[in-house]
């Protein structure tokens, strides 16, 4: 069995503190990205702030996780409509990526989330690593 270690940093998504994300784009090997999916009036800002920072030179191989949060809550947009809303597919298009349905109360898809997220990313670097010999 392989082990990983991960640093994670969680930097928030309020306005205020959007312009201090850049200092974090050296060197990351995965975005991940929650959603709100009981809170569809602020998918449209979501999807802008993905495509701007996905659009940066920095992250252009970086692996993309969406995680849909609050599954569990009713009237919950599907992960399917938050795919589509965020345009995942055109958005997230040259790199690999994935949209997870979780409930972060609950506990609810985050581990597997974060395993295909690991593989992911260890499949890419060791798959890089190894094209460099």
């Amino acid at each position: 069995m392989c082990s990983y270690q991960v640093n994670v940093w969680d930097v928030g998504g309020q306005k205020t503190i959007r312009s201090f994300w850049r200092n974090y784009f050296e060197n990351t090997d995965a975005l991940v990205w929650v959603v709100d999916s009981a809170d569809s009036l602020r998918i449209e800002d979501s999807r802008g702030e993905i495509e701007r920072l996905l659009s940066q030179d920095q992250m252009a191989q970086c692996t993309l996780l969406v995680f849909a949060n609050k599954q569990d809550v009713p009237g919950a947009l599907s992960v399917q409509d938050i795919q589509e809303q965020l345009g995942l597919t055109q958005v997230a298009s040259e790199r690999s990526w994935r949209i997870h349905g979780c409930s972060g109360v609950h506990g609810e898809g985050v581990v597997d989330g974060f395993a295909w997220l690991v593989n992911d990313v260890a499949r890419r670097i060791y798959t890089q690593d190894y094209h460099k010999r």
